[in-house]
C-alpha cells in the first residue's frame, strides 16, 4: 500500500533554508564574498533611494538575484522570480524568507534599471569578480557561454536587445 500523499498543512517550520543549504555548497563562499562587497558599497545604495514614498526592492537583495541571474543563465526576470518563489537556495542566498513576497518583475526591471543607470551594479559586479580572482574561485579552463546572454547584459545600458541566437566559446584570457 503507497504511503500518505495529502499535502502538509503545517504553518510553521524550526528548519531555516540556510540549514538546508549544505555546509560545502558552492554558493556559501559566494554568499560570504557577496556580503563584503555589498558592506563597501552601501554608502552608494543610500545615494540612490529616497526616504519617502514606496518602499522599493532592497539593493542588496536585487544585486544578489541579478548574481543568481548570471550563474545560473536564467534566461529573463520573470523566470528568476519563478526561481525566487519555490528555491530555497535561491531564497536563502538573496536574504528572502519563506514567508516573503516575491517581487512583480516588472518592480524589479525597474529597480534594477535604477542601479544600472547609477554604475552600482556595475561596481558591484567588478568587485565581485575581483574578489572571486582574488580568493581562486575563476577559472581559465575552457567553458562555453550562452551569446544571447552576453549580448542582453551589454545591451541593457544601451537599451538593445539580442537579435540572434548563436553560441559563443571562450578560453580564459
Amino acid at each position: 500500500m503507497g504511503g500518505d500523499h495529502s499535502e502538509p498543512d503545517a504553518m510553521f517550520s524550526y528548519v531555516s533554508p540556510a540549514q538546508r543549504v549544505p555546509k560545502d555548497h558552492p554558493l556559501r563562499a559566494i554568499r560570504t564574498m557577496v556580503d563584503e562587497v555589498l558592506g563597501r558599497l552601501w554608502s552608494d545604495f543610500e545615494k540612490l533611494y529616497s526616504h519617502t514614498g514606496r518602499p522599493s526592492i532592497p539593493p542588496e537583495r536585487l544585486l544578489r538575484a541579478l548574481l543568481l541571474q548570471v550563474l545560473y543563465s536564467i534566461r529573463s526576470e520573470r523566470m528568476l522570480m519563478g526561481q525566487l518563489d519555490y528555491n530555497l537556495l535561491f531564497r536563502w542566498f538573496v536574504g528572502l524568507s519563506m514567508d516573503d513576497r516575491i517581487w512583480d518583475a516588472t518592480v524589479f526591471t525597474k529597480n534594477r534599471d535604477r542601479l544600472l543607470r547609477g554604475q552600482i551594479a556595475l561596481l558591484f559586479f567588478e568587485q565581485v569578480l575581483a574578489e572571486a580572482r582574488e580568493r581562486g574561485l575563476t577559472s581559465d579552463e575552457h567553458f562555453t557561454v550562452d551569446g544571447t546572454l552576453v549580448e542582453a547584459w551589454a545591451g541593457r545600458s544601451a537599451a538593445t536587445t539580442p537579435t540572434n541566437r548563436r553560441r559563443i566559446r571562450t578560453h580564459g584570457s
